[in-house]
C-alpha cells in the first residue's frame, strides 16, 4: 500500500493511499490548491474521498472536489453537517456496511469524538490483500482488527504531558478536558496496538499530533518497541 501524507495535524489532515490500481483521498482539511499541488495537479487520477467527520480540518475541501467532479463518501451526519448530502457525488456510508470502490473494500466502524457521525476506515485491498486501518479524532475504538498491514492512527497527546501543561499553565483546564474526551493518547494508542492481530504489521503512521502536549521521538520509540516495525510520525 502506497501511502502519500499531505497535511496531518489541527492545522489540517489529508492522505493518499493506492493499491496501484485504486487511489484514495482519507480525508480533505486543507485548501484544495494544496492537496492539488500534493498530487501533482492529477485529481484525475483519485477514486474518491473518505470524509471522517465534518469539522474542517478533515473536511475543508469537501465541496470544492466535489465541483471538480470528484466523489466523497462519509456518514450520513457528516454529509448533513457539510450541507453537501443532496450532490450526486457524494455517497452514505453507514457504520459495519461494507463498500467497494474500485479496487477497496471499506468497512467503516464508529468512532468516539464530539462530531455528528464520526466515522473510521478499514480498508482492503483486492490486488494485493493488504488491510489499512485509518482511525483519527477519537478517545478511544471498542473494536479490534485482524490481519493488519498498515495503522494510520491518531496518537494526539501523552496524558503525562498534558497534565504537566495544565500545571505550569500552558494551557487550562478546560482544553484538557476536550482534548482527553475527543483525541487518542500514546497510552490509549499503545493498549490498542497490543489488541490486535499485528502478525502481518509492516508500518505505522502516527497522525494528529498536537503541537504542544505530544514528543514526536518519544511516541515513535514506544510504538517501536511494542510493535517492532516502521514508525512514521506525520
Amino acid at each position: 500500500m502506497d501511502v502519500l501524507v499531505i497535511a496531518s495535524s489541527s492545522r489540517g489532515n489529508a492522505y493518499r493511499i493506492s493499491d496501484g490500481q485504486t487511489s484514495l483521498l482519507l480525508e480533505c482539511g486543507v485548501p484544495i490548491r494544496e492537496i492539488q499541488k500534493a498530487l501533482q495537479f492529477q485529481l484525475h487520477k483519485i477514486d474518491g474521498c473518505l470524509i471522517s467527520h465534518e469539522h474542517m480540518d478533515h473536511a475543508k475541501a469537501a465541496k470544492d472536489l466535489i465541483k471538480k467532479g470528484m466523489d466523497v463518501y462519509a456518514s450520513l451526519g457528516t454529509l448533513k453537517a457539510l450541507d453537501i448530502m443532496s450532490n450526486h457525488r457524494t455517497h452514505h456510508l453507514f457504520a459495519q456496511r461494507a463498500s467497494t470502490i474500485g479496487t477497496f473494500n471499506i468497512l467503516p466502524f464508529d468512532v468516539q469524538h464530539d462530531a455528528a457521525e464520526p466515522l473510521g476506515f478499514l480498508i482492503e485491498s483486492i490486488v494485493t490483500g493488504e488491510r489499512l486501518l485509518f482511525f483519527t479524532d477519537t478517545y478511544y475504538l471498542k473494536y479490534t482488527f485482524d490481519r493488519l498491514s498498515t495503522i494510520m492512527g491518531e496518537c494526539n497527546y501523552s496524558t503525562e504531558i498534558i497534565k504537566e501543561n495544565v500545571n505550569n499553565g500552558s494551557i487550562p483546564e478546560a482544553h484538557k478536558n476536550r482534548v482527553i474526551r475527543s483525541h487518542m493518547s500514546i497510552e490509549t494508542l499503545l493498549e490498542f496496538i497490543k489488541a490486535n492481530d499485528t502478525s502481518q504489521l509492516k508500518k505505522i503512521y502516527l497522525l494528529h499530533m498536537s503541537d504542544g502536549n505530544s514528543n514526536e521521538d518519544e511516541f515513535k520509540r514506544r510504538v517501536q518497541e511494542v510493535t517492532g516495525v516502521e514508525v512514521v510520525v506525520c
